[in-house]
C-alpha cells in the first residue's frame, strides 16, 4: 500500500467513523509512574552501560555538569530523563538500537 492509500483509507475511515457507520477500536493502556533515581543508581546504570561521564551525558542529552551533579547527589533527573534512565537500566542496548552510539573500528 502507497502512502498516499494509506493516508486516503485513514481519511476515508474517520469519516465513516463520525457518520456512525464505523465503531473505532478501543485500546486501554496504563503507563507506569517514572521511578526516582538515587545518585548510586544513576552511577550504576552509567556503568552499566560502560560509558564515561560526558559520554553518558551526550546519550542523555544533558550537560556534563548535570550528570556529575546526579551522581554527586546535588540534583535529580526529572521528567524525560528519569524514564531514560528507567529504559536503560532495563535494556543497556538501547543507545546501540536507535544509533544513539555508533561504534567505529
Amino acid at each position: 500500500m502507497s502512502v498516499y492509500e494509506s493516508i486516503m483509507q485513514g481519511l476515508n475511515e474517520a469519516v465513516e467513523y463520525e457518520k456512525g457507520n464505523l465503531k473505532a477500536k478501543a485500546v486501554k493502556c496504563t503507563v507506569n509512574p517514572v521511578p526516582d533515581f538515587d545518585s548510586s543508581e544513576i552511577k550504576e546504570v552509567r556503568t552499566s552501560l560502560n560509558m564515561t561521564q560526558s559520554t553518558f551525558a551526550a546519550v542523555m542529552g544533558v550537560s556534563i555538569k548535570t550528570v556529575e551533579a546526579w551522581e554527586a547527589g546535588t540534583n535529580k533527573p526529572i521528567g524525560t530523563a528519569r524514564r531514560m534512565l528507567s529504559m536503560l537500566q532495563k535494556d543497556n542496548t538501547l543507545p546501540m538500537k536507535f544509533d544513539i552510539i555508533t561504534e567505529s573500528v
